[in-house]
């Protein structure tokens, strides 16, 4: 009897996949009882059936020799001579992050370098509609390719702002619906001009929204969204005369586990696209062009350098009150700059999509691309930035709020954020190009735009510095020919001592759910170096939740993969005084509500970040929360 179509297709696309993966691939029929894309019919099943198995048994042998072949070859193989000296862990394949993206249905192009092996450490889908009223995401169900899919017990859960003093931009955070909610896998398929096979595809567990399975997920970072944008409102919540809405369905999927890395594609000549498989819209799989490319200019990974060129006294320390310039040297994997010493390219050259060598700066609100934390596409804001914070024994959160008007002045390329007197301790920090170029070109001069950028900048110690250890962290994100990956690195500098010294962590250990791909030198900004963080996570007047403890709390208190209870501090928090400085900012970035004699009293909650204003980050009175309930500590 010839084989159904059902096991053609199985046959073909789930061969040496395992017993798992095959189990998760049958699920497809059932999502679609729950909102998937309409059933094709038998003959519909059975021309794709055989669209899939175009590749016949000895191609297929053939295909699968030609990957084990090249699998060994790879592996065989010194690191340096595949990807120019990146150095790749030895219990990982040497192989590159790929990035795919699709918006309202289509593919982003891709171009990657050829003969290169890649494994998927990124997937981003957005559809968006506009309206004219507020509909909340009616529009976006009706008329977008995630129209298909479940939308049952959608809701509300977050609300901000941003503007002020105005007009507003409202965005409100969905989340509830059946496709959020339901196990979820991709398969990836490479495919010639005709949608034949050029090679063995790979199948990808995005798992589910409330379970984080290390063993079985497949990446670290997995958010579905809705997200509705409200334009011009005349307060935070009044937004009934806006004629300007956006309507927003996004996934995110990031960060590929161990596992997964070593699921990988190593592209055949003849390939000219990635087909897309999405479990909840089988019958409708997106697609991804490729174009493969020979660049002998640079090579895949991404490293910055920085240095001190202002040298240090005698015996190594810097003294009190003194200037240090400081130059950066953004490099590829084989150690080929991105850009010509003492130069960064004009902003204009840059922004919104990066250079040939891909370099990156900011790109997010009010720019290009409107990011959120949490909710939406951080990850893109692609901020290139430095800081100096010290002594180390001192680092602490940055309470103290930077104003819009540091960005703008002409006159300040590096902002101090924090000062021993006020904040117990030093920081500055400056983004590249200069704040004032980048916002002064948004908001005061477009010509600031079109000059030309330093890769050097310099860092004034106060006069009264602590003795100590002070760190200089530089940090940013390259994104080419398909690979979109952040790096960070920090130089230490001894001021008024020779003696290191070392910061006093009272949380951690961050490693009891960062690991296996989810390490914080792999997410984020690529730094695990934790001390190394608080001077760029200073709170800004444009984005008050920048702290460090402000978007740990609002990230593990509403992701629902986070594998403790949340009122048990001691998950995190190593000693009873560190959960002890309360103010709106702590508590309100974890809660979403306090006592009707809290909102009388203080004020009712307006952020969802920090609750408030700037007054979030004054310390409550110590007569009151001196204790959590169910703390542990």
């Amino acid at each position: 009897m010839a084989a159904s179509a059902f096991t053609r297709t199985r046959s073909c696309t789930m061969g040496g996949l395992g017993a798992p993966r095959a189990l998760l691939a049958s699920l497809a029929g059932l999502m679609l009882a729950c909102g998937g894309q309409d059933a094709p019919d038998a003959a519909s099943l059975d021309a794709q059936a055989l669209d899939m198995a175009s590749l016949d048994t000895a191609s297929l042998e053939t295909a699968s020799l030609d990957a084990r072949s090249a699998d060994k070859t790879l592996l065989d193989a010194a690191p340096q001579s595949l990807l120019g000296g990146w150095p790749w862990p030895g219990n990982k394949t040497p192989a590159v992050a790929l990035a795919l993206e699709v918006e309202n249905g289509v593919g982003t192009p891709l171009r990657v370098q050829e003969g290169a092996t890649f494994f998927i450490n990124q997937i981003d889908i957005r559809s968006f509609v506009t309206a004219t009223r507020d509909e909340g995401l009616r529009n976006i169900i009706a008329q977008s390719d995630f129209g298909g899919l479940g939308w049952w017990g959608v809701r509300q859960v977050d609300q901000e702002s941003v503007g002020a003093p105005g007009p507003y931009t409202r965005r409100r955070y969905y989340r509830g619906a059946a496709w959020m909610d339901l196990p979820s896998h991709f398969i990836v398929e490479p495919v010639d001009s005709r949608g034949r096979l050029t090679g063995v595809p790979i199948l990808l567990n995005a798992g589910t929204e409330h379970q984080r399975r290390a063993g079985l997920d497949d990446f670290f970072i997995r958010r579905f969204r809705g997200i509705q944008t409200a334009n011009g409102c005349a307060t935070p919540d009044d937004c009934s005369a806006s004629t300007s809405f956006e309507e927003e369905a996004i996934l995110e999927l990031r960060n590929a586990y161990e596992h997964a890395q070593r699921q990988t594609l190593t592209l055949r000549s003849d390939t000219r696209k990635l087909r897309l498989r999405w479990s909840l819209r089988p019958a409708a799989p997106y697609e991804i062009p490729v174009e493969q490319v020979v660049d002998g200019r640079y090579t895949y990974g991404f490293r910055i350098g920085v240095e001190a060129l202002t040298p240090p006294r005698p015996d190594g320390t810097y003294a009190p009150g003194t200037e240090i310039s400081f130059q950066l040297t953004l490099r590829d994997g084989a150690g080929n700059r991105l850009h010509e010493k003492g130069y960064l390219p004009p902003y204009n050259l840059v922004a919104p999509d990066g250079t040939d060598s891909g370099l990156q700066y900011y790109r997010a609100f009010p720019f290009f691309d409107a990011t959120a934390t949490y909710y939406r596409r951080k990850h893109r804001e692609r901020m290139l930035m430095t800081q100096i914070i010290g002594p180390a024994q001192n680092i602490q959160p940055i309470r103290s709020i930077v104003a819009l008007e540091a960005f703008l002045d002409p006159e300040v390329d590096e902002q101090v954020v924090a000062t021993p007197e006020r904040d117990g301790v030093f920081s500055q920090f400056a983004t590249l190009p200069f704040a004032n170029v980048l916002f002064g070109g948004a908001f005061v001069d477009p010509n600031l735009w079109n000059q030309p950028n330093t890769d050097t900048w310099q860092f004034k110690l106060p006069d009264n510095a602590v003795p100590g250890t002070y760190l200089v962290t530089v940090k940013g994100r390259r994104v080419y020919l398909g690979e979109d990956i952040p790096a960070t690195t920090t130089l230490e500098i001894q001021v008024g001592t020779k003696q290191r010294t070392l910061p006093k962590h009272t949380t951690g250990p961050c490693t009891s759910c960062h690991s296996k791909g989810g390490e914080l030198g792999v997410v984020l900004h690529a730094n695990d170096n934790r001390a190394a963080c608080a001077g760029c996570h200073a709170p800004l007047a444009f984005e008050l939740e920048g702290p460090i403890f402000v978007r740990t709390h609002f990230i593990h208190s509403r992701s629902n993969r986070f594998d403790a209870p949340l009122h048990q501090c001691s998950s995190c928090h190593l000693t009873k005084e560190s959960i002890q400085r309360t103010s709106k900012a702590a508590c309100l970035s974890c809660h979403k509500s306090y006592p009707d004699s809290h909102v009388a009293q203080f004020g009712p909650i307006e952020s969802m970040y920090v609750g408030g204003g700037a007054e979030s980050f004054q310390q409550c009175t110590g007569a009151c929360h001196t204790r959590h309930p169910g703390s542990g500590l």
